[in-house]
């Protein structure tokens, strides 16, 4: 980064909704690979319409980790599901043990 370049950014959280192409341009992927996420269970939309779906920003963090998991590990879209589901266990976890410790 050089000295005087400014970053720029959003927050995402619950209460922000995205649409499909809003979540395909924040992940770098097709709108079909969204897709594939929601029909797989790996993405949960919050509202689904006739024409498309409305994500929340925690779906970005989601969405780009199943899709590193996809690229990197080569896994298959039930595998990434799956490695998600553990992931987020032992992250939920390690916060139990932080609370605790």
């Amino acid at each position: 980064m050089k000295k005087n370049e400014i970053l720029t950014g959003v927050v995402l959280d619950e209460s922000m909704e995205l649409t499909v192409d809003e979540l395909c341009q924040s992940c770098s992927v097709r709108r079909e690979t969204i897709v594939s996420m929601v029909e797989e269970g790996i993405l949960t939309p919050v509202s689904r319409t006739d024409v498309t779906y409305r994500f929340t920003g925690v779906n970005v963090k989601r969405a780009i980790r199943a899709t590193r998991l996809q690229r990197d590990l080569e896994l298959n879209l039930p595998g990434v599901a799956l490695a998600l589901d553990l992931i987020e266990e032992i992250d939920r976890l390690r916060e139990r043990l932080r609370k605790i410790g």
